[in-house]
């Protein structure tokens, strides 16, 4: 019998992207890497529960889920999430962020120092700067006026963020300047929660840690894990959850990690590169008007 494998998701460590697997175990992810799995016939996906605790009646979730939860254990998440701005009382100091995903897409965003960088990593930011340091309600109020103020969204849909991918600008300095002048007019706004220290603006570019523009570029998105589906390919990046993975004849394709928890996965029977999960292709824009 196939040994059977459980996706726990994919995480940020300090040497590079992992995909970590129930029961502690954790696979590397480098550069070039084949990654092959496929989902066994009559395969259910189930409720990965909460906070460490198993769903109590393994309820099924829909393939294209990423947040692989059922709504009760999705609530008992949620209560006991700074993003979902449900904890007031944390006394850990965290830093308000600014995250540039592609031209025209800068959001703010707030994360634990402690995290250090892994929430912009986790994201998928090309590139990102520290904005401020501070209290937890503070850096939410400078959040909230970043908002009101300069209108910068606090979040950005994951395929808008791999759409964009396969057209960045060439430099870092192109790709860092939205973020420095979104930087500069955000510290001279009223308002400015004192107990928040302000930070520098210094970009930090992650296209050569993602791997992006090394390969060829990405002609769609996996939608959802079948049963009786696989994939098999080369690893050519990893962007915050995404593996851009060289799938065959037709290219590159986009798995968000997301969609594999909760699925009991296998080696797949064939080893040839390709992938049997139904691909949704990135919609282009026509270069002229014929």
């Amino acid at each position: 019998m196939a040994q059977v494998w459980k996706c726990a998701g994919l995480r940020w460590a300090a040497g590079g992207p992992v995909l970590e697997w129930d029961g502690g175990r954790r696979s590397a992810l480098p550069r070039g890497k084949r990654v092959a799995f496929a989902v066994p016939e009559g395969g259910r996906r189930t409720c990965v529960g909460a906070r460490g605790h198993v769903c109590p009646v393994r309820a099924a979730v829909p393939g294209r889920s990423t947040g692989a939860r059922c709504e009760e254990c999705a609530r008992l998440d949620r209560a006991h999430s700074v993003a979902a701005d449900t904890i007031a009382d944390d006394p850990r100091p965290y830093r308000v962020y600014l995250a540039w995903f592609g031209p025209g897409m800068v959001k703010v965003g707030i994360t634990a120092v402690e995290r250090g960088p892994a929430r912009l990593l986790e994201q998928g930011a090309v590139c990102f700067s520290w904005l401020g340091t501070g209290p937890l309600m503070a850096a939410r109020r400078t959040e909230e006026l970043l908002r009101a103020a300069l209108r910068v969204p606090d979040r950005i849909a994951y395929a808008e963020k791999r759409a964009v991918r396969s057209a960045l600008p060439g430099t870092e300095a192109e790709r860092a300047a939205e973020v420095r002048e979104l930087h500069a007019r955000a510290v001279a706004l009223a308002g400015w929660p004192e107990s928040l220290r302000p930070e520098p603006c210094e970009v930090v570019d992650h296209v050569t840690v993602f791997g992006l523009g090394a390969g060829p570029e990405a002609f769609g998105e996996v939608v959802e894990l079948v049963p009786g589906g696989g994939v098999s390919g080369e690893l050519v990046a990893v962007a915050g959850p995404d593996l851009h993975l060289a799938a065959g004849a037709r290219g590159v394709v986009v798995l968000d990690t997301r969609l594999m928890t909760g699925w009991e996965l296998v080696p797949p029977e064939s080893v040839a590169a390709g992938c049997a999960f139904p691909v949704r292709e990135f919609r282009r824009e026509p270069d002229g008007l014929f």
